[in-house]
């Protein structure tokens, strides 16, 4: 039980940067590209030791980072890292909270024991949607990407305990709300599509929810590639291929193009919403959905039609639904709530502040 509280006090302590109100959204202005790995961390390696997956993903990140500045002038692409380094988990984030970056993009390679695995998969943050599975069959792959933490110098301090080798330690994934997994999904099913039919990869493993530590400390929209396998004989020469790189810096190129237009679009529609409820006075009780460092709109399709109440912390913006100054009525509200928002959990609202009600 100590460690379940160490690991859920991780989320009250989320430091993610503020977005402003004068930033309401227009278009897709910024791009955060992570190249996997680095430095003394190689990620994969090649059977014959030949490969490793932190020089593949810096490639595809650098083609990539050209192809967007050649498409769009006025993008701003802003790379975790250009260079052969380290670059812990948590500064990989910051990078791209730091730039208010619209979209975050991962590049990796997979692996497996089992040389006959192939193909690329798409990840967004959450949890399987398989029964209580939290990984869908991905715990290998998530241990291994999160195992990155373990590398660095006082990881049990800055991590505040997570450890990726231990199954317990993933239970704050399930209380997370992600409000970007809608736009993450839509970006995601685009990378598919685009890497199933030019790819030189072409084998899709599909799109799943899982519990990287790094896409949840990106406070936007935010996926995980994996090319290939760097295990399969056949992915690896690919990979290995200048042309074949290139390509599938190509097919994320359009996928982002795809995206890009119907995110442009469809975010000048709430231009015309208003920000969500602010405060009153008197003590109240709610559903609390949602906390992130993003403020948020009312008209945003994460709150599924309810019109959220908006509670600004020092760090975090809490997004409280179904406000009653009547306990019993706010309980009431909760079990239909939970229904849509099943980590939702009940607040009370005292003095600008939240606690939880059990």
């Amino acid at each position: 039980m100590r460690r379940i509280l160490t690991i859920s006090a991780v989320l009250l302590a989320v430091l993610f940067p503020v977005h402003s109100a004068a930033q309401s959204p227009l278009s897709l202005g910024t791009v955060t590209l992570d190249a996997g790995h680095g430095g003394h961390d190689p990620g994969c390696i090649s059977a014959d030791n030949a490969t490793q997956e932190k020089d593949i993903a810096l490639d595809i990140v650098l083609r990539l980072n050209r192809m967007l500045k050649d498409s769009y002038q006025d993008l701003n692409v802003v790379l975790t890292r250009d260079k052969d380094v380290f670059v812990p988990l948590e500064d990989r984030a910051k990078i791209s909270n730091a730039a208010n970056s619209d979209l975050f993009i991962s590049v990796h390679v997979n692996a497996a024991t089992n040389s006959r695995a192939n193909g690329f998969s798409i990840h967004c943050l959450g949890q399987s949607q398989r029964g209580n599975d939290l990984f869908g069959g991905n715990l290998d792959l998530v241990k291994r990407e999160n195992s990155v933490i373990l590398l660095e110098d006082d990881h049990e301090t800055k991590y505040e305990g997570f450890n990726p080798d231990d199954p317990e330690s993933y239970i704050f994934f399930s209380l997370i709300q992600n409000a970007h997994l809608g736009h993450s999904l839509q970006f995601a099913d685009e990378v598919a599509k685009s890497m199933a039919a030019n790819s030189p990869v072409r084998n899709n493993r599909g799109i799943s929810q899982d519990p990287f530590w790094v896409l949840w400390r990106t406070a936007s929209p935010a996926v995980l590639i994996e090319v290939g396998f760097m295990s399969n004989p056949g992915d690896l020469e690919k990979l290995r291929s200048e042309q074949g790189r290139e390509q599938i810096a190509r097919c994320i190129l359009d996928a982002f193009k795809a995206f890009k237009k119907s995110f442009d679009s469809s975010s000048s529609i709430p231009q015309g919403g208003t920000p969500a409820v602010s405060l009153p006075a008197k003590v109240l009780y709610g559903t609390q959905v949602l906390a992130t460092g993003r403020k948020m709109l009312s008209s945003d399709p994460f709150f599924a039609g309810f019109v959220p109440m908006e509670v600004k912390g020092p760090s975090l913006y809490k997004y409280i639904i179904g406000t009653s100054a009547d306990i019993n009525e706010a309980r009431r509200l909760n079990a239909d709530i939970k229904k849509k928002f099943p980590d939702s959990y009940m607040v009370k609202i005292e003095d600008g502040k939240t606690s939880r009600v059990n």
